[in-house]
């Protein structure tokens, strides 16, 4: 056979999947640069993680998270002082108040499962 016949199926040269320059076939390689590679795959990756609300250095976090008591089991959103018993409550997580209850729920709790 003569060696001006590529090995696979596609043209000598193809375009980069990331930056569609076009770039020469050399063995297995899908990507143009480590550059392009590594940017495919944090888009990967990132595509498949669960989005999670960011919460900003600016923004206080006490008024959106979520505190229990462990006495009472009474829940609150910003208050660390249980209305019930006067103790102090845990940290359950960062949260808001249910539309359907009005009752305080954390992020973790919605997206785990």
């Amino acid at each position: 056979m003569s060696n001006e016949i590529p090995l696979r199926h596609d043209s000598v040269t193809i375009a980069c999947p990331v930056c569609h320059s076009d770039f020469l076939v050399s063995g297995r390689k899908t990507y143009c640069s480590e550059r392009c590679r590594a940017s495919a795959y944090r888009a990967r990756r990132d595509s498949t993680q669960p989005k999670v609300p960011v919460v900003g250095k600016k923004q206080p976090l006490k008024p959106i998270t979520v505190y229990e008591c462990d006495i009472c089991g009474e829940r609150a959103l910003g208050e660390q002082r249980c209305d019930e018993c006067q103790k102090f409550m845990r940290r359950v997580g960062f949260g808001g108040l249910c539309p359907h209850c009005d009752g305080a729920v954390a992020y973790d709790e919605l997206t785990v499962g």
